[in-house]
Order: structure tokens, then sequence, then C-alpha cells
């Protein structure tokens, strides 16, 4: 597992990533698609997610749907337009950080 400030620096680009990739998903949902697609190397805590959740929400990035799913109530959040644009601007500039970090670092791409 990373660092949690490592996390905390990229949640909002991951968050903006996955939620265009799957145009609509919950907040438990969002956790495991993380912990899942990286073999548990990032386990995103709900301490961490909602309340970057909720701030994108107030910012106009994300829009929620309520639905009723059994006895419980599922607040699925969706990227808005302006949320698109600024998920490919995120993704852009965490590519060009990783390229600068991998040249400061002196750090040669891993060929799986």
């Amino acid at each position: 597992m990373y660092a949690s400030e490592l996390i905390k620096g990229t949640l909002k680009t991951i968050v903006l990533k996955l939620l265009t990739d799957n145009e609509r998903m919950y907040g438990y949902e969002i956790t495991q698609k993380v912990k899942e697609s990286t073999s548990g190397k990032i386990q995103l805590t709900e301490g961490a997610l909602y309340p970057t959740l909720h701030a994108m929400e107030k910012q106009g990035i994300l829009s929620t749907e309520v639905e009723n799913v059994g006895n419980r109530i599922r607040k699925y959040y969706k990227v808005t337009p302006t949320g698109k644009k600024l998920a490919d601007d995120k993704v852009n500039e965490f590519s060009a950080f990783m390229e600068t970090m991998m040249i400061l670092l002196d750090i040669q791409p891993k060929l799986s």
C-alpha cells in the first residue's frame, strides 16, 4: 500500500478518471474498483473519499443521482461537462508530473 499523502494528492484525478470511464458510480463502488484495479495497492478510505466527492459536487465537477436500492438510498456520482474537461486536464497533468519525477529521480520505466 502507498502512503496516504501520495493518494491524497491524486484522489481527485483518480475519481474523475473512474467516473469518466464508468459514467456513474457510488462511493463504495469507487473504493472497490480502485482496490481491485490496483491489486490492493491503493485502498481509498471513506474518510478521504466522501469529503472529496462532496467538495467536487459543490464545485460543479460532479452531479448526483439518488436511487432506492432495496431498503437503502444509494447516491450515484457522475462527471459534469465541466468535470469531463477537468478530468482530461488532470490526467494529462499527472502524466507529465510522472515523467518529470522519473527524470528527476533517474528512474527507468519498468517493462512488464
